[in-house]
């Protein structure tokens, strides 16, 4: 019997010694505060080319900053530059940034000064991206780079990791982010010893990255919402409704993906391709009003700031106008990650379900709405709950959220997410 009980209990894999662990501490803050410079450094060139094109140029030409012409010209004026970087740059500014994700390629040198330029126009001029997808693949790049040569006994495919954690750490300002989109990736894997063993290197490294934007630049992503309170029943069926919702507008913009993309790849060419992206984008900004135009992070809390500045009409039209220039932005090849519009998305309808009905209080519509646009558009459970939460900054909207996110999750699984196959197939 002692013997068939000893047979039944499970094997459990031996932690890791300590004295294994810590020689990973100093290249994982080495790559953590690099990666959060990085990251530092092309926002704040982003900004000031961007007050520049949206400031500067037209108060010195006498236009409104914001007309429908100036966003046309600004527009296709960057779909221009970006193009020519993508067209002469040596590299090419990398591979077709709709086939890439969170998880990013390790790239030659050759090709991360071309990315990061083309990165920074983007953000500067306003397409709707975000800067997470090509600042994690150019710090994965110089980080294996880095690595290999400080470091060459260190396993190759370490450097990776920490630079991934390391940026999302530094994007979000905390290391819970990295943690938690590293535990989903390592949920499929087989793993060496306990969970804890292998993401120590990569929360020093988010940690790190973290810190040093905090030291910086102290991000928040709290938007000062209105507290809700205790939340009731009400509070739940509002965000099971609104977050369910939120889904499925996304994944309208998911399906429509690879179509978009496939008729911009018909031009062929990027001084075609990129251009031609700028116009429409001009054509929504058009409709949607400037605070539809950037990563959105910023617009997001201007709509947060006067949840009721807005009818219920306008934050509709911001809603759908963000997805498809989302949509539009992904598909014609302006480097850029698609979290932060993702959020935008979710705020104005969140918003437009406030002014539809007025018993769902602000941070709950909010909330709910970027829960369920993230889920459909990333397929990531953790990190989607995680922004949706911090957002609000309240105790109680969590088991809210993690609530709504069950039948939302029923809505997006085992469908695609936006993101493509080199082969122009989505990824599922």
């Amino acid at each position: 019997m002692v013997q068939d009980s000893e047979q039944q209990t499970p094997s459990v894999a031996p932690a890791t010694p300590a004295r294994t662990l810590l020689p990973s501490i100093v290249p994982a803050v080495a790559v953590g505060v690099i990666s959060s410079l990085l990251l530092i450094g092309v926002e704040a060139a982003a900004e000031q080319l961007q007050d520049v094109l949206w400031q500067t140029v037209p108060d010195a030409l006498g236009v409104g900053r914001y007309s429908v012409a100036w966003m046309f010209a600004v527009l296709f004026a960057t779909g221009v530059a970006v193009g020519l970087v993508v067209w002469k740059v040596p590299g090419h500014a990398g591979p077709d940034p709709a086939t890439i994700g969170l998880d990013a390629p390790v790239l030659p040198p050759v090709v991360l000064p071309g990315l990061l330029l083309a990165t920074a126009l983007m953000l500067a001029g306003g397409p709707s991206l975000g800067p997470e997808n090509p600042v994690i693949t150019v710090n994965v790049g110089l980080a294996a780079w880095l690595g290999a040569r400080a470091l060459p006994r260190a396993p190759g495919r370490i450097w990776p990791v920490l630079a991934e954690a390391a940026t999302i750490g530094a994007l979000f300002g905390t290391p819970v982010a990295a943690a938690l989109v590293i535990s989903e990736a390592l949920a499929g894997r087989a793993m060496r010893g306990p969970l804890w063993d292998n993401v120590f290197a990569p929360l020093i490294a988010a940690a790190t990255g973290a810190l040093t934007v905090s030291f910086l630049d102290r991000p928040t992503f709290d938007l000062g919402l209105p507290s809700f309170g205790r939340p009731g029943w009400g509070d739940l069926a509002a965000a099971v409704v609104v977050a369910s919702v939120g889904a499925l507008l996304a994944l309208c913009a998911v399906y429509a993906f690879p179509f978009v993309h496939g008729a911009f790849r018909q031009l062929r060419h990027p001084m075609l391709m990129l251009p031609a992206g700028g116009i429409v984008l001009g054509c929504l900004a058009a409709w949607g009003g400037h605070l539809t135009l950037f990563k959105g992070l910023d617009e997001t809390a201007t709509l947060a700031h006067d949840p009721d500045g807005w009818s219920a009409g306008e934050f509709a039209v911001m809603t759908v106008v963000k997805l498809a220039a989302l949509l539009v932005a992904a598909s014609c090849g302006f480097r850029g990650g698609r979290i932060f519009p993702a959020v935008f998305a979710g705020t104005a309808l969140g918003l437009c379900a406030h002014a539809l009905v007025s018993g769902v209080h602000p941070s709950v519509g909010v909330s709910a709405g970027v829960l369920g646009a993230l889920l459909a558009i990333t397929r990531q459970g953790w990190i989607s709950l995680f922004v949706a939460a911090v957002l609000v900054s309240e105790p109680g909207i969590v088991t809210l959220l993690c609530v709504a996110s069950l039948p939302a999750w029923l809505l997006v699984t085992g469908r695609p997410h936006m993101q493509l196959r080199p082969d122009g197939t989505p990824v599922r």
